[in-house]
Parts: structure tokens; sequence; C-alpha cells
């Protein structure tokens, strides 16, 4: 049980903290910088999605492993761990906004661009949209993981992945999207758009990378010599 294996050390553990981590913030960068048009449309709504959501399926991906192999416990730690990292990073971003450019820097490159393309991950909405949504979405995707696990008796992996993926990603569009669109990051006429587009997407990742989810699971399993079946008794988001 988890409760048992806390004492324990592992060998892949840090990989997998540092692979999730990674992830997480290029995928806040990149939500920054583009929007990219699929060039079609569902009805009346045009599949356009921020750049981060090329990369924040790999992140619930990493999310599901660190559940299913080392435990819900494990888990929230590395969460933590991520949302420090963020943290930090919109800090620093937001400390190189305000130093000043050098001068053949401001005529080539100059202040307007750092703002348009790297200015949302150093303030105001895009900050508060990231955080919010990664935090609902991350402990939502674990804590299912968690319980369905001990339901499932361990079997029927996809089912945990999948069904994780749908509600953990769906808390995390639905709220980046719309606080990203209410504070001014994102158009209003597109939150349908992206809202749809980026849950779409996500979920149709996971759902393609699960044979690699399960190839990835059994293999740390066996060099880690561990199955962890977390303690529901302790599922609270405010651990470390």
């Amino acid at each position: 049980m988890e409760q048992e294996e806390k004492r324990q050390t592992f060998r892949y553990l840090d990989f997998v903290t540092v692979s999730f981590t990674v992830v997480l913030i290029l995928s806040n960068f990149a939500s920054s910088a583009k929007i990219i048009d699929w060039g079609f449309s569902l009805g009346k709504v045009r599949m356009t999605f921020d750049a981060g959501t090329v990369f924040f399926p790999f992140a619930y991906i990493f999310g599901d492993v660190l559940t299913e192999v080392y435990g819900y416990a494990r888990s929230r730690r590395v969460i933590w761990l991520g949302f420090g990292a963020l943290v930090f990073s919109f800090l620093m971003f937001f400390l190189i906004r305000l130093l000043p450019g050098e001068a053949a820097w401001q005529e080539t490159v100059g202040q307007n661009a750092f703002n348009s393309i790297l200015g949302g991950v150093s303030f105001g909405g895009i900050v508060l949209s990231s955080i919010l949504g990664y935090l609902f979405g991350s402990f939502s995707n674990a804590v299912v993981m968690a319980i369905m696990k001990s339901l499932t008796k361990g079997k029927h992996l996809w089912a945990r992945t999948i069904t994780s993926t749908i509600i953990g990603e769906f808390a995390d569009s639905i709220i980046f999207v719309a606080v990203a669109t209410l504070t001014g990051v994102f158009p209003r006429e597109l939150f349908w758009s992206l809202t749809l587009t980026n849950y779409i997407f996500k979920v149709f990742v996971e759902a393609l990378f699960t044979p690699a989810t399960y190839r990835v699971v059994n293999w740390l399993k066996k060099a880690e010599g561990v199955d962890t079946y977390s303690d529901l008794s302790d599922l609270t988001p405010l651990g470390f």
C-alpha cells in the first residue's frame, strides 16, 4: 500500500517529475505565443486552439503514470512542484519584462514584440488562468485515477487514463479559457472555439497514446518493483 512505500527510493521518479514539469512550463509559453487554426469548423464553431495545447496532453500522460505507478501522494507532491516551477517562471519573466532593453535589441526586436509574445507569461490573465486550470485539472485527473484503480482492482488501465483525462481536461480547459477570456487574453468570440478544440485535442492525444502509456507504466512497475494503490482516505490536494 502507499503508506508502506513512502520510504522507498525510486530510480525513475525524478525523471518523470522533471519531464512533467518541463512539458508544463513549455505549454504555458506556447499558449502565450500563438493561436493555431485547424482550418475547418464544427457547425458554427471554428476549430482553433492555443499552441500550448500541443504540449499539455503529455503533462496529463505523465500525471497518469505518476498516480498509477507511484500513487496519489507522490503525484500530489509533483503537482505542487510543477505549480512552484510555474510561479517561478512567471515571476522571472515579469522581472525580465521590467528590465531595460539594450539599444540594438530595441531597434531590431523591441519591447513591444517581447510583450506580444512572452508578456503573457509574465503578468495578468494568462498567469491566473494557467495556474487555476492546471491545479483544478491536475488534481481532478489524479484523484479520479487513484479512485478508479481501487475500484477496478488495478485492471482496465485504459478506462482509468481516458476517464481521468475526460474529467481533468474538461476542468482545465473550461477554467483556463474562461479566465483567460474574462481577463482579455483571448477574444470573447473565440471562447467556444478554443474551449472545444482544446478539450477535443487533449482527450484525443491521451487516447492515441494509450498503448505507449501501457508500455511505460508496465516497464516502470517492473523496474521500480512497485504497483501503488493510493490511500483513499488521503485525497486532499493540500498535502505535500
